[in-house]
């Protein structure tokens, strides 16, 4: 479920060891999981506060991490690490899977758009307040997406379709859609990133 580079561990390991008798692990967490607001989180995680029935236990070398039930699903394939970002270390949780849950192989084709379009698309175009989101896929496999925010009213919105989103949707789908639309009234846009 969550990687804990070694760093990282070695990190943990320090900390705990400063803590109290009752304070042995840690907990990682998202709040808010599965909204385009989840934030991920790690505390330490006292004894007391250890739920055996209901919390996942993860064993590390010299410690524990504990994770909620309604956190575990959003934290498949989350990595820790502790690494130097210019003149300090960082300890960093990436985790691809807390704004939307992670869906099989197997799930409803606009399942998997969507995760794709919440995991990947909407993270890139957030730092213009941007993001897109799916409105249908038709019988005959185009993807009806719907620009929002930032993105809504944007002089590079057909680049940004043309040449991210729909090459991404159709490399991931080659054998399920054939091509992706917009169907986003621009000219009514409030918030455009370009005006």
């Amino acid at each position: 479920m969550i990687t804990i580079t070694e760093p990282a561990r070695e990190h943990f390991v320090k900390l705990l060891d400063g803590q109290d008798d009752e304070t042995n692990s840690i907990r990682v967490f998202v709040v808010n999981p599965g909204t385009p607001n989840a934030e991920c989180g790690v505390s330490f995680c006292p004894d007391a506060s250890i739920h055996e029935d209901e919390d996942t236990k993860l064993d590390f070398e010299g410690f524990s991490a504990y994770v909620d039930p309604d956190s575990a699903p959003f934290l498949e394939d989350a990595v820790i690490d502790f690494a130097k970002e210019g003149l300090d270390y960082q300890l960093t949780l990436k985790a691809p899977n807390a704004k939307v849950k992670a869906v099989g192989s197997d799930a409803p084709l606009a399942d998997r758009v969507n995760y794709i379009l919440q995991s990947e698309v909407n993270p890139q175009l957030a730092s213009h307040g941007g993001m897109i989101s799916l409105v249908e896929i038709t019988e005959d496999g185009i993807a009806i997406l719907q620009f929002g925010g930032g993105c809504q009213g944007c002089g590079m919105a057909n680049i940004t379709l043309q040449e991210s989103v729909e090459k991404n949707l159709l490399e991931k789908f080659p054998d399920e859609l054939t091509g992706v639309k917009d169907v986003t009234e621009h000219k009514e846009g409030d918030n455009p990133y370009y005006r």
